[in-house]
């Protein structure tokens, strides 16, 4: 059976599910800012967010810079990684498209918590990935067999990435379970700063113009603020499969969003590769809830 603080842990990563179903829209909304530029913005605003909370919990920036070198290697990949491949993916391809694409993310944690020490693959797995390659396949190509438009595939491919590097990193993370949650300020921090220094090297600056402002500030204190907060503090101490199953809700709200905002239609393909995916996970996931009940 689950623990009392295991679950309460779980609800904590869940908020972070909520608020990530907004970070598609957003993006979406952002405009013509370049990739890096938005994550360095957003992530200078995250970590402002960070330092108000190490001083909220009356922590110490040093004491997290003790951290050992993979660490921060780990916090990089997560968070610099994905967030440049996310936004570069929303330059090159439609929004839903990528916003789908990326959330195969949940069920690759599923996949890759269960060959965590103690665990293996069962057929339920291997069932639930074929039909969200079937669902993958089927928003890539609109529902036609053998058309597709060759243009977006390099924003497909970032999209596909995004959703390897925040799977490996969520999973990751339950080693090193002991790091103080914390440490996602610092995370932050330095991702803010590797993505300006690539922001000035590779890319012209582009002056957010009215709402952007606002939209920009939205992104750095809910999506790539305060949830990553969350996150670190379910996939750690939490169970990170039902939170992996769980963040399926995500690309159905976030679509929503989309449409909502005139960002996207609503058409047969869409929902059918849609509810492919979903159903996938929670194949995936209801070999799992059987064990634990178990």
């Amino acid at each position: 059976m689950i623990s009392h603080d295991a679950r309460r842990a779980t609800s904590v990563g869940s908020i972070a599910i909520a608020i990530w179903s907004t970070l598609a829209i957003l993006t979406t909304l952002s405009g013509e800012i370049p990739p890096l530029q938005l994550v360095a913005m957003s992530f200078l605003i995250a970590f402002i967010v960070g330092l108000l909370y190490l001083w909220w919990r009356g922590s110490s920036i040093k004491d997290l810079l003790l951290q050992p070198p993979p660490v921060w290697f780990l916090g990089i990949w997560g968070l610099f990684g994905y967030h440049f491949l996310y936004f570069m993916a929303f330059r090159l391809a439609p929004p839903v498209e990528v916003n789908l694409l990326n959330y195969l993310w949940p069920l690759l944690i599923v996949l890759l918590s269960a060959l965590l020490p103690g665990e293996r693959l069962h057929r339920g797995h291997i069932a639930g990935v074929l039909l969200a390659l079937i669902g993958t396949f089927i928003l890539i190509t609109g529902g036609e067999m053998f058309t597709y438009e060759s243009h977006y595939f390099p924003g497909y491919a970032a999209a596909v990435g995004a959703a390897v590097v925040w799977s490996t990193y969520s999973v990751l993370s339950r080693k090193y379970r002991e790091v103080p949650t914390e440490v996602v300020a610092v995370y932050c921090g330095l991702t803010a700063v590797l993505a300006l220094i690539g922001h000035l090297v590779f890319e012209t600056t582009v002056m957010p113009q009215g709402y952007q402002w606002l939209v920009i500030l939205g992104i750095g204190i809910g999506p790539v603020g305060s949830a990553f907060y969350f996150w670190d503090h379910g996939v750690k101490r939490g169970d990170i499969r039902v939170l992996g199953v769980g963040a399926y809700i995500i690309p159905l709200f976030s679509t929503g969003w989309l449409i909502l905002f005139g960002e996207a239609n609503s058409t047969w393909s869409l929902w059918v590769s849609c509810a492919l995916i979903v159903v996938g996970a929670g194949i995936a996931g209801r070999g799992l809830a059987r064990r634990r009940s178990g």
